[in-house]
């Protein structure tokens, strides 16, 4: 039998400060692993020991805030999980398979490389190797720029199937950036179909002055797009003839390196 002090002293989940709707949420964000990238609502109430009613409500407010996106009639985390922490990425396996490999191609080119998904508007960075400080931002783990204007944001774009890509395309809302940054929706649709013919986006002073970027797309299995790697080079008057002769080449042998690693599933394609 327990003591008198152990039955008179109750558990923290019994007390006041103890908040069960923040223990629900994040328990349905734990359902989440490398065994399990995509769940339905009956498969996340089984994990998590929740009502199907209470996880449906974790999970609509969930979608609302950003955290997990629909995946045909389940669901998948987001990218902007990124946000509470760097642990999501060690479950999804995405990083720890790649770092290795984009060292590589860092120190081979002499140029920053990175990693990138796509998140509504944006591509969140999953990945970065420095090499030299091209931006005037420091960009991390996390790190979100806008989709349109970036190398790895038209890849990604370039990933998605039609109709994904034209609802995309009505919610962007372009910001003049630099004197060169592509605002005409028209004009950005004709450089993503693009980047999905030739396999590549480079991409000259839109996002940054003396910035310039050239990216390719990482497959799944399947063959769908689940990211995109690119590297950072300052800007010259040869930097785009560079880029595509020098860089394009190792930025594709990496990519099918990575792909060759990634198990049978790993991020949701970028067309959830």
């Amino acid at each position: 039998m327990p003591s008198r002090r152990q039955t008179a002293v109750p558990s923290f989940e019994q007390s006041r400060d103890y908040v069960q709707s923040l223990a629900r949420g994040l328990a349905v964000l734990a359902a989440f692993d490398a065994r399990h990238p995509t769940l339905g609502l009956a498969g996340i109430a089984t994990r998590t020991g929740l009502s199907r009613a209470a996880v449906r409500r974790l999970v609509l407010t969930l979608q609302h805030l950003g955290y997990v996106r629909p995946h045909g009639r389940e669901y998948a985390l987001s990218p902007r999980v990124l946000e509470l922490g760097f642990g999501c990425l060690g479950s999804l396996q995405l990083t720890d398979l790649a770092l290795p490999l984009v060292e590589q191609l860092a120190h081979r080119v002499s140029h920053s490389c990175s990693m990138a998904v796509l998140d509504g508007q944006s591509i969140v960075y999953v990945l970065r190797v420095p090499v030299r400080r091209v931006m005037t931002v420091a960009l991390g783990v996390g790190a979100r720029l806008p989709a349109y204007a970036a190398s790895m944001g038209r890849v990604l774009l370039a990933g998605l199937p039609p109709a994904a890509l034209e609802r995309w395309l009505l919610d962007c809302r372009p910001v003049r950036l630099t004197p060169h940054t592509v605002t005409d929706i028209r004009r950005l649709k004709r450089i993503v179909a693009e980047v999905r013919k030739q396999g590549h986006a480079y991409v000259e002073q839109e996002l940054e002055l003396g910035l310039c970027s050239l990216a390719v797309p990482v497959h799944d299995r399947d063959g769908s797009v689940v990211a995109a790697l690119n590297a950072s080079l300052p800007y010259h008057a040869a930097a785009a003839q560079h880029a595509l002769r020098e860089v394009l080449p190792e930025l594709r042998a990496t990519a099918a390196a990575i792909e060759r690693c990634l198990p049978a599933q790993c991020l949701p394609p970028v067309s959830s």
